[in-house]
Parts: structure tokens; C-alpha cells; sequence
């Protein structure tokens, strides 16, 4: 027998010996990928660690195992597949599959997507929640969409103020410090209230602390433990119970990315992707409460809000920030005058 003949003979029993094993899986499942998942926060495992990084590596085994393998995941915590202002970018371009990231982050690129840490506009859990079966959140999506990115997972997380010094709890208390904000919006309510700004991502917050390049940050409950500020801090302004500094930091994937999966994955992500939620909300709220202790326990001074300092940042905020942010396109005008229906 030929050496082609040969080649036939192993293609054609190999055929066979696949055929039972293509026959019992749905179709769908019969085309896999392998996805990349890029974020800035510390890696850990799917029980230990940033509740975000934890929530990522949930989704992605849930979703491998519910495609039965043909889904497969590689996790890029701590920025270690690219910059972290690059994500929102990348997965536009389809050059990254999925990411979380605070969709703010590219406010820079795409003025709405401000809206997520708009001082003030956010004040509970229940109320960021709600956002998207909203007439606020069908309109982020589809802005978002236009631009190339699905909304996997919707998140919220309540922040504080953490200070090498005194406290930041009333604006009066912002005058003359340096303080990084998080946004475009947060630091135009933190300049009305006299302080300087400060912009890097939250990865950067504890270089910039440590040198005194900044007095003050404000961030989730969650980086200020995973990025461990309490040992550059002396004061803790906690979001536990009152907060007016809500990030929304949605687990996104690229369209073009989406799009090219077949119908039963695409289902399976954005069903994984909605049970992440509930997830998301009890790991935040826990971490609202445990970075209270770990500041105490450090010897910070850690003090919390009441409604009526949260009204006024948040009149500070419809002065200012509001008022910007509706000013920069005819879709943020949109935007918030449906976000301001939830308030």
C-alpha cells in the first residue's frame, strides 16, 4: 500500500472513531474558542482574593462548564496582559475578548461611558441594581453596543476616601489637598470643593500615596484592601452605610468577539454573565464592611457618612458635574436625564 493511501486509510478511521463524539454534542458546542479576560486587580484563585478577580474566574469556569469545554478562558489579572487604560480600547477594536474594567475609564474615548462614576447619581446598591432593566441602562447598553462592546455583567461598588491624613468627610474637609477622584466628574466636584485632582488608575493610587504626590484617594471598598492602602493611610471615609461615590465596573466582551459565537454561547455567557450579579452585590457589600475593620486594625481613624453630608457632595455634583456631563452630547443629555428618574 502507498504512503497516500495510507494517510486515506488513518483520516478516514479517525472520521469514524470523532463521529460518535461530534453526534452527541449540540451543534454549537462543536465550535470552541479559547477567550482572554484582561483586568488591573490582584490575581488570586476562584475562593481567595479580589472578589473581582474571583468573580471573573466563576463566570469562567461556569461558562466552560456549561459549553462543555468548547468555552475555554485565559485570565489576565493585574494588568498583566496590557495597560489598564488600553482595555476599553482593545475590546472595541476586538482586539481583547472580554475585560472588567470602571467604565469610566474611558471617558476619554467615549464621553457617556462617564456616567458611570457620576458623584451623587448613584446612592444604594438597590438603586445601581435597577439601572439595567431601566430606561438609563437599555440606553447605556445600546451606546455601548454602537461602539463595539456587550455588557456581560453589571456591577456597582460603593468607595471611600482613604488620607494620609485628616479625613475627608464634609467637602470643606478636600480644601488644599491633592485627591484623586476616579473621573472627569469626581474630580470637577472635588475642585469646586478647593482640593487639587489627581488622575492614574486605581493600581497607581498606592506609589502616589506613599511619595505624597497625592494627600487622598477615593476607590471601591475592594482596592483599597487589595491594593492594600492601609499602609500608606491614616483615615478611612467608608461607603458602608451612606455613599455618594458609586463605579459602575461592568464585566464587558467585545461584539465583534460575541457576535462571532454561535446563538447557544452567546446565551450561556449572558446567563453566566446575570448570575455573576447577585454574586457581585454580597462580595461588595461584605467588602464595604470588612475594609473598616482592616483600616481599624491598622490604626486609621475611620469615619462614615450620614444622608445629609451624601446631599451635600450630591448638590455639589447637580452643579457641577451633572450640568458638564449633560452639556457633552445630545446622548449623556439623554442619559442622565433617564439616570435622574432613578434618584
Amino acid at each position: 500500500m502507498t504512503s497516500t493511501s495510507n494517510q486515506s486509510r488513518r483520516h478516514f478511521l479517525g472520521t469514524l472513531a470523532a463521529a460518535p463524539l461530534a453526534a452527541a454534542m449540540p451543534a454549537a458546542w462543536a465550535q470552541t474558542a479559547s477567550l482572554k479576560i484582561s483586568h488591573q486587580f490582584p490575581g488570586g484563585t476562584l475562593t481567595e482574593g479580589d472578589f473581582r478577580d474571583r468573580l471573573v474566574r466563576t463566570f469562567a469556569q461556569q461558562v466552560n462548564e456549561k459549553t462543555k469545554g468548547a468555552l475555554k478562558f485565559e485570565i489576565y489579572p493585574g494588568s498583566s496582559l496590557m495597560k489598564t487604560n488600553a482595555q476599553f480600547s482593545a475590546l472595541r477594536k476586538g482586539a481583547l475578548d472580554m475585560s472588567l474594567v470602571p467604565l469610566n475609564y474611558a471617558g476619554g474615548e467615549v464621553p457617556e461611558t462617564n456616567i458611570g462614576l457620576m458623584p451623587g447619581l448613584v446612592t444604594s446598591y438597590q438603586q445601581g441594581a435597577a439601572w439595567k432593566n431601566a430606561e438609563v441602562g437599555k440606553e447605556l447598553a445600546r451606546i455601548l453596543g454602537e461602539k463595539g462592546v456587550v455588557i456581560v455583567s453589571w456591577i456597582w461598588q460603593a468607595g471611600g476616601v482613604a488620607s494620609r491624613g485628616k479625613p475627608i468627610v464634609e467637602p470643606a474637609d478636600a480644601k488644599g489637598m491633592k485627591v484623586r477622584g476616579g473621573s472627569r466628574e469626581m474630580d470637577l466636584i472635588l475642585k469646586e470643593a478647593g482640593a487639587a485632582v489627581v488622575t492614574l488608575p486605581s493600581n497607581e493610587i498606592y506609589a502616589a500615596m506613599q511619595t505624597g504626590a497625592m494627600d487622598a484617594a477615593m476607590t471601591s471598598s475592594t482596592s483599597f484592601m487589595s491594593f492594600r492602602l492601609e499602609e500608606v493611610a491614616k483615615a478611612l471615609t467608608t461607603g458602608r452605610d451612606k455613599a455618594y461615590w458609586y463605579m459602575f465596573e461592568p464585566l464587558m466582551m467585545s461584539k465583534a468577539v460575541f457576535e462571532r459565537l454561535p446563538k447557544d454561547q452567546q446565551a450561556v455567557i449572558m446567563a453566566v454573565g446575570a448570575e455573576m450579579e447577585q454574586f457581585a452585590i454580597k462580595a461588595a457589600q461584605a467588602d464595604d464592611i470588612a475594609v473598616a475593620q482592616v483600616y481599624q486594625k491598622a490604626g486609621a481613624k475611620v469615619v462614615d457618612l450620614n444622608a445629609e453630608v451624601v446631599k451635600k457632595w450630591q448638590d455639589i455634583a447637580r452643579n457641577t458635574a451633572w450640568k458638564d456631563f449633560a452639556a457633552r452630547n445630545a446622548n449623556c443629555a439623554k442619559l442622565l436625564a433617564l439616570a435622574e428618574k432613578t434618584v
